[in-house]
């Protein structure tokens, strides 16, 4: 059985004559990703211009609408957060090589 679905099976009794059996696929909970850990890491690490902080506000958003089950909320938060993320990310990065670039060129 996948595991995105479950099933239930209900009936009657069981009576070797007749037996009525209804199934029913109920859709497990779906698995979304709101990046609270990777913007927290930036917010901590990486923080190029806030980006790491904001990025960190907009996964708790998504998991507070992920709560209340508003998963187009939860999803364009997460999305918000996960580019906000790799743009902190890559400028801490790009700021990084160029920090020790002028600190060599400067020795």
């Amino acid at each position: 059985m996948p595991k995105e679905h479950q099933e239930i099976v209900l009936g009657g009794p069981h009576i070797s004559t007749s037996a009525t059996t209804t199934v029913v696929n109920m859709p497990g909970e779906i698995s979304m990703p709101d990046h609270v850990v990777w913007s927290l890491f930036n917010a901590l690490f990486m923080n190029f211009c806030c980006l790491g902080f904001i990025a960190y506000a907009y996964s708790v958003k998504s998991r507070d609408r992920k709560m209340v089950s508003d998963m187009t909320g939860a999803r364009t938060y997460a999305s918000t957060a996960k580019y906000l993320n790799i743009c902190a990310v890559v400028f801490s990065i790009i700021m990084f090589i160029v920090t020790i670039i002028v600190y060599v060129s400067f020795s």
